[in-house]
């Protein structure tokens, strides 16, 4: 579901989602040496020449360093605990912003709203974005992230 007149999604966008369970698979094997593009995409259920187009761009981004040959294949160019998600989604998004005119890197005045210095909700999503990006900038890929049963499962115990 796209904002209102803007190109910024209100959820994570697929791209984002495969770079991060991308980096997430790097991260886990962190000092393995070079993980080929083949598990990553196995493990983590992303399309193989996705993935491909997603590496090369963190590659370009410092983020991954690509390895060629027999051997080859990719791992972080940094320590788990130096990459971040919100650095993460803002690299695949653009912004952590929920709608266009709370956005600090890619503001948009929205359209069919009120003048920005008379919208409320303007100020709740400012201060969302202010929220969520402290926590994301928090989080590192070194950071354990529970995984959590399906909310189907959630209720039966």
């Amino acid at each position: 579901m796209a904002g209102e007149g803007s190109d910024v999604p209100l959820m994570l966008s697929q791209k984002t989602r495969y770079t991060i369970r991308a980096l997430q698979h790097l991260a886990d094997n962190w000092r393995c040496g070079a993980v080929r593009l083949d598990a990553i995409a196995e493990a983590q259920n992303i399309p193989r020449k996705f993935l491909t187009v997603l590496l090369a761009e963190m590659v370009r981004e410092g983020i991954v360093i690509s390895h060629r040959g027999r051997d080859g294949g990719y791992e972080l160019a940094l320590a788990p605990v130096d990459i971040r998600y919100g650095d993460i989604i803002r690299l695949t998004r653009g912004s952590v912003a929920l709608v266009p005119c709370a956005s600090r890197n890619a503001h948009e005045h929205c359209t069919n709203c009120l003048p920005e210095a008379e919208c409320r909700l303007r100020g709740l999503m400012l201060v969302l974005r202010d929220e969520m990006a402290a926590m994301l900038d928090r989080l590192s890929l070194a950071d354990p992230i529970a995984v959590e049963p399906p909310f189907e499962e959630a209720g039966q115990t």
